[in-house]
């Protein structure tokens, strides 16, 4: 065996050198039993973070939205980017990291909106520009973790459009990696509707750094359980929204949330367990029912 060629297990493993040349993902190996950590993330509260239509201030900001995690016996907060002063300053990020850390929550990470499917050229690069940017802020706030998206074809073969997204995956990997960042591509629909070609993706990536940001919510396919678990082993961050929808059906159900646990942990999965609320009541109401519910499920073994 080639001794520079080093698998992610290996890397992961034995925790080995970054090799010069690095070889197709493969899931994580993770040893000890499964462990969740219960997170919450700020765009549950999306409308409560802007403007009202009418011109009321908003409800919430980051350091009340760090606050209400505490309160609620976060571990950890996802602090969306959406919702941060447009450039926030390296100054406002510190802030906001020690205001997390005197609370006791752990930053577990932020999401930005972006596609990396797009040809060569200005469009593309913009693209990349605002992943840069984040995944630098990223380190500023001490998140070990940023949610991707891939993108839609527009216009573009499914060829095409696979390998753009591969390509900057693992540009942009790699120099998050350098911060000790991982970057999760959620199946956000687009190219990755297909948990196939989620997979096909993520696995031709060359970087350790890459994984999938599992979204239970998000697989509208005719099975959407049996996908969840096929993609959990490649998981490095998890988002539930307590609603399911197989292909077909007319209207979303209420997600089994002890079987999502247990896909999870025969995954091998250990990380973040993260609340991105998406019903239609009022947060304030229901997030607090949500958050009791998954921490005794994965409190349950």
């Amino acid at each position: 065996m080639n001794p520079r060629l080093v698998s992610r297990r290996a890397f992961l493993g034995a925790a080995a050198v970054l090799p010069v040349t690095l070889s197709a993902v493969e899931p994580f190996v993770r040893k000890g039993p499964s462990r969740l950590r219960l997170s919450l993330a700020a765009y549950s509260f999306r409308d409560q973070f802007v403007k009202g239509k009418d011109g009321t201030p908003p409800r919430i900001d980051m350091f009340q939205f760090l606050d209400y995690c505490a309160a609620h016996g976060c571990d950890g907060a996802e602090l969306t980017s959406y919702y941060f002063p447009d450039p926030p300053t390296d100054d406002l990020l510190r802030q906001i990291q020690r205001h997390a850390f005197l609370r006791g929550v752990s930053v577990s990470g932020t999401a930005i909106g972006n596609s990396f499917t797009l040809p060569p050229g200005a469009g593309r690069e913009k693209e990349l520009a605002h992943t840069r940017q984040w995944i630098a802020r990223a380190a500023v706030l001490g998140a070990p973790h940023i949610r991707v998206f891939a993108g839609e074809l527009k216009g573009a073969t499914p060829a095409d459009a696979k390998r753009r997204t591969i390509e900057a995956l693992e540009e942009m990997g790699q120099l998050a990696g350098k911060h000790g960042i991982f970057l999760g591509v959620e199946n956000h629909g687009g190219i990755v509707a297909e948990a196939d070609d989620l997979l096909e993706i993520v696995r031709a990536v060359k970087c350790p750094w890459v994984g999938i940001n599992l979204d239970i919510g998000n697989f509208n396919t005719v099975d959407p359980y049996g996908d969840l678990a096929r993609c959990a082993p490649y998981a490095v961050n998890v988002q539930y929204k307590g609603l399911i929808r197989s292909r077909g059906s007319k209207q979303s159900v209420a997600t089994d949330l002890p079987r999502v646990v247990k896909l999870l942990r025969d995954g091998g999965y250990q990380g973040w367990f993260v609340l991105e609320y998406e019903m239609p009541d009022d947060p304030y109401q229901k997030v607090p029912t949500m958050l009791e519910e998954m921490r005794a499920a994965i409190a349950t073994r």
